[in-house]
């Protein structure tokens, strides 16, 4: 049947189009499956469409099945958040094998104590983890992992095996505990363990945003459009049977975001009825976010793949960086000096920092990290 534009309107007329422009892309372009291809595919259906009704209902299961209590907890706290004024529940994701990194986290931006006694916050810290994957060495670092939860209290394990293709299952795991023993906390994080957070920064601005009772919050850096990676020599590889679309829902970068505790709940509840076999467990995020209406906002010092540039006038507004291991206790030691805050005060300090900022972050090349806009705010 034949239908006028001049009956249709004019949304109308631009929602036809896109959608026979994204099926032309798919049907035509599909074979030739090539870095720029899959990005124009993507970036034209998130920017045109951007509904992903279909994506969820065929993801969807029949029946809710909590993903987390098909495995058990091998180590846990259930008594950790009976305190009622948690301001942040901080889930750290780590391997076993990590325990020099949980080392160092424990000693300055997951140290309880400090936010406490310092920025006058409660939260709880707490590190994610499956069991040693290696069956060689699984025993006697297990062993090991017992002995450290003795010594903290803050691990958290269940009997999966600990490894990238579970990740989807770490996080089924975080939300699963904080739906059950932590439902109170306003704040959700969830982080990497080779991330640094400088603390102060982040725990004054969710205090700002706690006065207010904000809601349907969720801030990392944001990935907008993203394709499915089909390189099969890629680690981020999915194949088209487990997700067939061109482009992911919006999400933020697993490395490091924060939720409100209202999303939180929210996620888990989608979580429960989404078929959670993909293991690229951001996307599945956005896929349990998208879900239920929540969309995640772009933060400007919420670090990408790349180290932040170290500098005073970056740490005084500074919220993540990634890729910390060896330098972690140093970073922060100078990121939470009280000289930082004095450096950009004035009219001058106002002027040298953003030069400062414009000269690190403005470049030709790209640094993955903070954008050039953040120089000017």
């Amino acid at each position: 049947m034949f239908v006028s534009g001049r009956r249709v309107k004019k949304w109308q007329f631009v929602q036809l189009f896109a959608t026979c422009f994204i099926l032309s892309l798919m049907f035509f372009w599909g074979p030739i499956d090539n870095h720029i291809v899959s990005h124009m595919k993507s970036y034209s259906y998130r920017y045109l469409i951007n509904s992903y009704d279909f994506v969820n209902d065929s993801l969807s299961l029949k029946h809710s099945v909590d993903g987390a209590t098909r495995y058990q907890y091998l180590i846990n706290h259930e008594e950790k958040c009976q305190a009622q004024d948690i301001l942040l529940l901080l889930f750290v994701k780590t391997a076993p094998e990590n325990y020099n990194r949980r080392y160092a986290i424990r000693k300055t931006w997951g140290n309880e104590k400090y936010v406490q006694s310092q920025l006058n916050a409660n939260i709880k810290t707490l590190f994610a983890l499956g069991t040693p994957a290696n069956p060689l060495t699984r025993e006697e670092l297990q062993r090991k992992l017992v002995w450290e939860d003795q010594v903290y209290s803050d691990l958290i394990q269940q009997d999966f095996a600990d490894s990238f293709y579970n990740l989807t299952l770490k996080l089924l795991l975080q939300f699963s505990w904080a739906n059950s023993f932590c439902p109170h906390a306003k704040f959700l994080m969830t982080a990497d363990d080779d991330i640094f957070i400088h603390m102060p920064n982040l725990i004054k601005y969710l205090q700002s945003l706690e006065k207010i009772g904000v809601q349907d919050f969720w801030i990392g850096r944001v990935h907008r459009g993203a394709p499915p990676v089909r390189d099969k020599r890629s680690k981020y590889y999915v194949p088209y049977e487990m997700y067939q679309w061109p482009a992911y829902p919006d999400y933020t970068a697993g490395a490091a975001y924060v939720i409100s505790g209202d999303v939180a709940a929210k996620v888990y509840e989608a979580s429960q009825t989404l078929n959670s076999s993909l293991y690229i467990d951001d996307v599945f995020m956005g896929l349990c976010a998208n879900k239920m209406g929540i969309v995640p906002q772009h933060h400007v010092f919420f670090s990408g793949e790349g180290k932040t540039p170290y500098h005073p006038c970056i740490y005084d507004k500074m919220m993540t960086s990634h890729g910390h291991v060896q330098d972690l206790q140093d970073l922060w030691r100078d990121a939470t000096d009280p000289k930082v805050k004095t450096i950009s005060k004035g009219f001058f300090g106002q002027i040298y920092c953003r030069i400062i900022k414009i000269v690190l972050l403005c470049r030709l090349t790209s640094l993955n990290t903070y954008p050039c806009r953040a120089a000017f705010i």
